[in-house]
């Protein structure tokens, strides 16, 4: 595969990666509608999820659940969704940091080894806060399957640019010409 066809590959791995984050961030805001759409997959005979979950109490319970407090939140303190939007805002934000890599995937790997290592963070946030928090421990794997579904489009974005970097003779930066000093 030549440079060429591998700084491609990266490059759709990390629009990949950017998509999740824009998406991720976006279903921050409507929590209360969106754990409604739950409820409602989860009890509604006519939902395509009701026979399958309907065989899982403890999903269905836990999910009610969670409609409800957030429900229930958002009507008396909805200034504590705030801290939400603020969460929606962190994923968009750190999104755009993975222009730099689209622009110059080379020079700019670091971005993907950050988002690595924000993807295994993830791992020991969930197992630390999820039980505080009390939530269900079948829940936690859930919670980190992002880490590490996130994670996979990072390393496929790495590994090829991590080649590209390896044919070019492990340099991997372009030279910067400095810029001419007038005579005066």
């Amino acid at each position: 595969m030549n440079t060429g066809e591998r700084l491609r590959r990266a490059r759709v791995w990390i629009v990949v990666f950017m998509v999740g984050l824009v998406l991720a961030g976006l279903t921050a805001f409507p929590l209360v509608t969106e754990s409604g759409w739950l409820v409602w997959w989860a009890t509604d005979r006519s939902s395509p999820l009701s026979g399958m979950v309907g065989h899982l109490p403890s999903v269905v319970a836990w999910v009610r659940h969670v409609h409800e407090g957030l429900a229930q939140t958002s009507q008396t303190y909805p200034f504590l969704a705030y801290g939400t939007d603020w969460l929606a805002f962190a994923h968009l934000t750190i999104a755009v940091a993975f222009v730099g890599p689209l622009r110059d995937p080379v020079r700019n790997v670091w971005v993907l080894d950050f988002g690595l290592i924000a993807c295994a963070g993830i791992i020991p946030l969930a197992l630390i806060c999820g039980p505080m928090r009390g939530l269900p421990l079948w829940w936690l794997p859930i919670d980190m399957s992002f880490g590490l579904f996130g994670a996979v489009p990072l390393l496929l974005a790495r590994r090829h640019i991590k080649a590209v970097e390896r044919a070019d003779g492990g340099g991997g930066a372009t030279a910067v010409t400095p810029a001419p000093v007038p005579a005066g």
